[in-house]
């Protein structure tokens, strides 16, 4: 098993959810959260500058089998991405084991 953490743009979060949901990955966590990126300037908007040093983003948790890290990782891929710095980042982890706490299931069974 694996867990992937992507912190992707806010404006995305719909469609990278629906194609998740397309290729069955129906459970993940996420929430907002905010960070700091590499761009050091500001933008304008109609005469007020506005700092883009903290950015508001949404991270995702999502825990695969081995077998689905791929295609999960090319379907984040493909509908988080705009082009534009600050698209985010994919984060790759293993997970030696997991609970389901009202079965006691241990396990890749748990990810059902």
């Amino acid at each position: 098993m694996k867990k992937i953490e992507a912190i992707i743009r806010k404006s995305q979060f719909e469609e990278v959810k629906e194609a998740l949901h397309e290729i069955e990955v129906n459970f993940f966590t996420y929430w907002d959260v905010t960070g700091v990126g590499n761009e050091e300037k500001g933008h304008v908007y109609r005469g007020v500058s506005y700092s883009t040093t903290s950015i508001p983003r949404r991270y995702l948790s999502i825990v695969v089998s081995d077998d689905f890290l791929q295609i999960t990782i090319d379907t984040i891929l493909k509908h988080a991405f705009t082009g534009e710095v600050g698209d985010g980042k994919i984060f790759v982890s293993p997970i030696e084991e997991a609970y389901r706490i009202r079965t006691k299931e241990t396990g890749a069974k748990t990810l059902n």
